[in-house]
């Protein structure tokens, strides 16, 4: 097992890894709209919040060596699923033809009042 520790992602606030790489997988740990410089929540809406979890989520992948194009899975966790449309335009242009599998609940409550959370599973390279 390796740790990933990515520099443009925000720091883990508790105790997890940002992601964990074995074998050929890649297990990231859910991502909110935190920026990585202050740690404060980014953006009001669910779809500015997307924007700012794929740039983590981006950033935590390529400390790992690959992208968003290796995702084979993702779970997305929202605070409102009246939000699905914004969070799935934002989504979509990110991930382009690329199309990982996928499940999206609402969660009762996520960190830090975000509207939205993401993790990824991804396979090296």
């Amino acid at each position: 097992m390796r740790i990933i520790t990515a520099d443009g992602a925000p720091k883990a606030i508790g105790p997890y890894s940002q992601a964990i790489v074995t074998d050929r997988l890649i297990f990231t740990a859910g991502q909110v709209a935190l920026d990585p410089k202050s740690g404060e929540l980014v953006g009001r809406t669910t779809a500015e919040q997307t924007e700012q979890v794929l740039a983590n989520l981006k950033a935590v992948l390529s400390a790992a060596g690959t992208s968003l194009s290796s995702v084979v899975k993702t779970t997305v966790y929202l605070a409102d699923m009246a939000d699905f449309t914004q969070m799935n335009e934002v989504y979509a242009r990110h991930f382009g033809a690329h199309r990982p599998a996928r499940s999206t609940v609402q969660a009762a409550g996520l960190p830090k009042g975000a509207r939205v959370e993401i993790d990824v599973i991804a396979v090296t390279p």
